[in-house]
């Protein structure tokens, strides 16, 4: 059994016949509305065929469009030069990668080597104020302060004991 889309599109195109047709005009609820579109169907149909029809191609030009469609897909990398515009002015993504990953590599060679030479010349200012301080006896008696000094690892590291707060000429700049 037909759908009735099936059915609609077969009315419209006039292909039922008989008994078929007659229990199918019968099932439309608004045979008025139907016969209405039907007729607007047919106008359309007629218009698009009138207005869209395909550009007929000479067996020439078929050819030449076929060829050079199989040559396109078997060599696209000349396709620029067979078309007349020259090369390429995008890079393509491959190269693109390789490009910035050999940017990536100069800038780090060049950051490590910079880095490497770059030695401090002198110590900090907050190193200098806090080597250079004492504590007062008042603040705590039994206050203690210890610096350990790692030159190689270039790090300071100020160890209080006793104190319930740095005093004030402690205080970082």
């Amino acid at each position: 059994m037909k759908t009735f889309e099936e059915r609609w599109t077969a009315w419209v195109d006039d292909q039922l016949e008989g008994e078929e047709l007659a229990q199918f005009e019968a099932s439309l609820p608004d045979r008025a509305a139907a016969e209405a579109e039907k007729r607007a169907t047919k106008k359309l149909g007629v218009l698009l065929q009138r207005e869209l029809k395909a550009s007929s191609m000479l067996n020439a030009d078929f050819f030449n469009h076929q060829v050079s469609e199989r040559l396109h897909r078997e060599d696209p990398t000349d396709a620029p030069s067979r078309e007349g515009g020259g090369p390429s002015i995008w890079w393509p993504i491959r190269r693109l990668v390789w490009a910035g990953a050999a940017s990536l590599a100069v800038f780090m060679a060049i950051a490590v080597f910079v880095m490497k030479d770059n030695e401090p010349s002198e110590p900090s200012g907050y190193l200098t104020q806090i080597m250079g301080a004492k504590l007062d006896p008042g603040t705590g008696p039994n206050a203690t302060i210890t610096i350990f000094e790692s030159k190689e690892d270039r790090v300071t590291v100020l160890w209080t004991e006793g104190l319930k707060s740095l005093p004030a000429e402690y205080a970082t700049k």
